[in-house]
């Protein structure tokens, strides 16, 4: 069994999909057999990934999760793709009585991976917490502006909530600092800020603003496929090894 990583943030445009696609195709060309699944009703990690949503999802149909994953353009990266369907969606996010059932279909469905990346919602709701109550390991994006830190505790605190009752054996894979400035005053406090609350769980890599990060999803690739020698592309490549590294 592999690890699974949950990416979740309560605050949304904090670099949370960019982050699920990119470390997964990074981890991916190192050779590691990798899955991403879109949890987000936006489906951005699915349309970034150069794929369609689905009309049902597989969680909410009883469907098994093998027959609705699908190859993506890279090599050993797959997707289990997000719906829009209202109804699907509202049952996943509000039926409280699905979560031991979808757990255990998630946990069957991504055995043989060697690393799974799920992408939440911007939010504590319950598809936040389905998704942490599944995994091994919840990384956690903020991005180096004014609000970073708003909204971090309660976060934090829901985090302890699911790993107390539902998931002990969840862990901190880390804090990732993303649209990283480093020309920008405000930047350096942020990380001067975060680094010394957080410690050793905040990752050294640090994802810069870079042009090609925005401009790859709309090519359905990844940024290391898009723009392989720019700044972002170096970064996620830099994450992959740290968290690699963590297991």
């Amino acid at each position: 069994m592999g690890r699974i990583l949950c990416v979740a943030n309560q605050k949304g445009g904090v670099g949370k999909t960019t982050t699920a696609i990119n470390l997964a195709a990074a981890l991916a060309k190192a050779g590691c057999r990798t899955l991403v699944v879109d949890f987000d009703p936006q489906c951005n990690a699915t349309s970034g990934l150069g794929c369609r949503p689905i009309l049902h999802h597989p969680l909410v149909r009883g469907q098994a999760l093998q027959e609705a994953i699908l190859r993506t353009r890279q090599e050993g990266l797959e997707l289990l793709p997000g719906t829009k369907s209202f109804r699907d969606v509202e049952r996943l996010a509000r039926d409280t009585s699905l979560m031991p059932a979808i757990r255990e279909q998630l946990r069957l469905g991504m055995a043989g991976y060697d690393f799974v990346l799920i992408d939440c919602p911007p939010s504590v709701g319950q598809l936040t917490r389905t998704a942490l109550a599944s995994s091994d390991e919840v990384l956690m994006p903020i991005q180096c502006e004014y609000f970073a830190m708003e909204g971090l505790a309660q976060m934090i605190e829901v985090i302890r909530q699911v790993m107390t009752a539902e998931a002990p054996k969840l862990q901190f894979a880390g804090i990732l600092l993303t649209m990283y400035d480093h020309s920008l005053e405000l930047t350096l406090e942020v990380e001067r800020e975060v680094r010394e609350f957080f410690g050793e769980i905040v990752f050294q890599t640090v994802i810069p603003r870079d042009v090609a990060l925005a401009e790859a999803p709309s090519h359905g690739l990844s940024v290391l496929d898009y723009a392989p020698r720019s700044r972002g592309t170096r970064a996620y490549v830099e994450l992959s090894w740290e968290v690699r590294d963590l297991g």
